[in-house]
């Protein structure tokens, strides 16, 4: 099997027509002019130490291994694009799509923090095979990449070729152990995997697990340059928002309007910073009450409601994570804003609480919910009273609001999701935290324990919120909200875009 295996790997060099003679090696190797001048020292570098810092203090003694990630195959020998593991991007800075198959490695120092090195695979000289004909690491076919210095430089981290990792990995094994972000790099796996076996570490996924949530909760709380990229996430999904806006009257006449809104959000994303933080949810109509409705395949009509939840990641890979429910025709019915109206109640109700003092994560959701289980009981949707529902063993509100109100937002959309509950859920709030509010009500059109009036009707409202020393504040303040703003803002944006 493992010859028949290896057979068919190599037939991917069936179609190649590379000429291979000595004289166009030398040829192809010759006469280029200078480079251009190298990356300067990246603004995250200022930040990323101390980040790194926080995470050496909880593992003295023990030799951390965060890898980037792979490149994975879309098909055949296409590979999707790169997005390093969000770990390693906290702890380098680096992000756009830098930068495959490395590994940040913080080396333990007797008596000091750790010591970091990036093992990654720098560019070769033109003269070497690869500057030609090496379609994952060759400059001619996916541009020059840095040397060893221009890492450092940008990075503020010694950077050492990645063919050096291996040795590094093994250095005083026995006195030292390993932990590592496992499941990213399948090579890097299978080293430690078989450092681990020789040199009889049994330990290695206790303290993997121990690595992976320490990494995750050194994230909960934003330095300024991250809460600065998460804004400028922000700034550039409102832009996206406000073409899917324009987008809407051809959206109407197009078989599948909900991908001409996505299309509409994925292009100012892309041009404007990496991409989408996330898939974009553009959901019309009944659609709207699948809450993770990605399809996007359904017509936009005249008199629905269309749930937009999108983010922009920006090239740092801090990315938004907004939600606005908008009438198609530009005006919300009676029956449409009453809904609405509900669910912008509960997110000022969250709010509200995330600016008491000493509260805790949970209790932002606990705030909406006593909104929305009142306007179900107005409503007639519930089996008894909204008292009655909020009690742990009735939760009957929960039919039409199903999923949590809040989760922490930065380099991940549910970003921080490996820390601990008492970290997470059950924390205090304090300065740096960045969470979404994004309470929502949802009928699904064959639910027949609602009115008629409320089926089919699907409305969500997500913001991104910061906690300052002086309270918690709306990120997206910017991105209307209200009835009166949103129909104002839309009819604004159709004026200007005519």
């Amino acid at each position: 099997m493992g010859s028949m295996s290896t057979e068919t790997e190599d037939r991917g060099s069936n179609r190649s027509q590379r000429p291979d003679s000595r004289a166009f090696r030398e040829f192809i190797g010759e006469d280029w002019g200078p480079r251009p001048a190298g990356p300067e020292r990246s603004e995250a570098a200022d930040y990323t130490k101390e980040r790194r810092r926080a995470l050496s203090r909880r593992f003295e003694g023990q030799r951390l291994v965060i890898p980037a990630g792979e490149l994975r195959v879309r098909s055949n020998d296409t590979d999707y694009r790169f997005r390093a593991h969000s770990a390693f991007a906290h702890l380098t800075g680096l992000g756009g799509e830098l930068e495959p198959n490395a590994v940040l490695v913080l080396h333990p120092v007797e008596g000091e923090e750790h010591e970091a090195v990036l093992y990654f695979h720098p560019r070769s000289p033109r003269t070497a095979e690869e500057f030609w004909a090496d379609s994952r690491y060759g400059e001619f076919w996916v541009g020059a990449r840095p040397s060893l210095e221009e890492m450092t430089t940008m990075t503020g981290i010694r950077s050492e070729h990645i063919n050096s990792l291996p040795d590094a990995l093994a250095k005083d094994l026995g006195q030292v152990q390993l932990a590592a972000i496992a499941s990213v790099d399948a090579k890097i796996d299978a080293q430690i995997e078989e450092l681990r076996r020789r040199e009889s570490l049994t330990e290695g996924q206790t303290l993997d697990a121990k690595l992976l949530e320490a990494t995750s909760e050194i994230r909960l709380r934003k330095d300024a340059w991250e809460i600065a990229e998460i804004q400028r996430a922000i700034d550039v999904t409102a832009q996206g928002f406000e073409d899917m806006i324009a987008s809407l009257p051809r959206a109407v006449d197009h078989w599948r309007g909900e991908r001409v809104l996505e299309g509409a959000f994925a292009a100012r994303a892309r041009e404007e910073g990496n991409g989408l933080g996330y898939d974009t949810i553009a959901a019309a109509g009944n659609h709207a009450n699948t809450l993770h409705w990605i399809v996007n395949d359904g017509q936009v009509k005249e008199g629905q409601l269309v749930l937009i939840d999108a983010g922009a990641e920006v090239d740092s890979l801090y990315t938004a994570d907004i939600t606005r429910t908008l009438p198609v025709n530009g005006t919300f019915t009676p029956e449409q804003a009453a809904v609405y109206s509900a669910v912008l109640e509960a997110c000022e109700a969250s709010l509200a609480k995330a600016n008491e003092p000493g509260v805790r994560f949970r209790e932002l959701h606990e705030a909406a919910m006593v909104v929305i289980a009142r306007h179900l009981e107005e409503w007639g949707c519930l089996p008894g009273t909204a008292e009655e529902s909020l009690a742990p063993e009735g939760q009957f509100h929960r039919r039409w609001m199903p999923h949590g109100t809040s989760h922490h937002l930065g380099l991940d959309v549910h970003d921080c999701a490996q820390a601990r509950r008492e970290m997470y859920l059950d924390a205090e709030l304090e300065p740096g935290m960045v969470f979404t509010i994004e309470p929502g009500l949802y009928f699904r059109e064959d639910d027949e324990k609602i009115p008629e009036w409320l089926r089919g009707i699907g409305v969500r409202i997500e913001d991104d919120i910061l906690v300052t020393e002086d309270g918690a504040r709306r990120l997206s303040e910017s991105i209307p909200r209200t009835i009166e703003d949103v129909e104002a803002w839309m009819t604004r944006v159709w004026a200007q875009r005519s």
